[in-house]
């Protein structure tokens, strides 16, 4: 088994797929992927903003800079079970992603301000000042089924398939379960590739030959904008 990778830079492309067009490209990239290492995993985070929802609503914008903080975990972990705190952030099209590794009690203390970081380091620093300038808390659970691969020629070239992506608002911690309200449409999945440069020829052809394109789709943005903001702007309103 190889270590954690903590540190990401790369491109990523999200393409929401109907049943038949991820059936055919399964089919299609058979002979091109192979199960990663972590193949088949609940895929479990929580999404921290702040009250207003600011960062979220910046991300919808389209900014030429935007960055979010989540917890994830794969599979349902216990309270001592090993968790991701992730800071993401991405630049003029480029991901960069950089997270550290704790229980889950201890990021759920540590993000609430509760405790410190179990351990010190550049990352928790970085994560430590985006806690002060945006006072986040937990918003929104999201979790999902997701298939792993990555290119047989190309460890570094990632695709992901996600499926029955639900989510909630209440139980906004990792250790109460996976359960929530589905996000999609029966059948809909969420692929995404995740590569350093540039597709290779294969790839390109492949999804053009298949018609499929980009969507831009965002997990935490499709919940806000369908789920919550009429909520948040209701609740606005009654102090008005």
């Amino acid at each position: 088994m190889g270590a954690t990778k903590l540190t990401f830079k790369r491109y990523e492309k999200k393409y929401l797929l109907t049943a038949e067009q991820y059936a055919v490209l399964r089919e299609e990239l058979k002979n091109y992927i192979k199960p990663d290492e972590y193949y088949s995993s609940t895929v479990c985070s929580i999404y921290y903003d702040s009250d207003d929802y600011s960062l979220i609503r910046n991300s919808i914008e389209g900014p030429v800079y935007k960055e979010k903080l989540r917890v994830r975990s794969y599979n349902v972990p216990k309270d001592n079970d090993m968790v991701f705190v992730e800071l993401k952030k991405k630049y003029k099209g480029v991901v960069y992603k950089r997270r550290v590794t704790m229980t889950a009690k201890e990021a759920e203390l540590y993000l609430a301000g509760k405790a410190p970081a179990p351990k010190d380091s550049q990352m928790i620093r970085e994560i430590d000042w985006f806690l002060k300038m945006n006072n986040p808390s937990p918003k929104v659970f999201i979790a999902c089924d997701r298939l792993a691969f990555v290119a047989v020629d190309n460890p570094e070239l990632r695709i992901t398939f996600d499926k029955d992506i639900r989510w909630r608002e209440d139980n906004l911690r990792l250790t109460c379960g996976s359960q929530g309200e589905n996000l999609l449409r029966n059948g809909e999945i969420v692929m995404e590739i995740k590569i350093p440069g540039a597709a290779p020829m294969w790839l390109a052809e492949l999804l053009s030959r298949c018609e499929v394109y980009p969507s831009g789709f965002s997990k935490y943005g499709n919940c806000y904008k369908y789920h919550i903001l009429e909520k948040y702007l209701d609740g606005v309103n009654t102090y008005v």
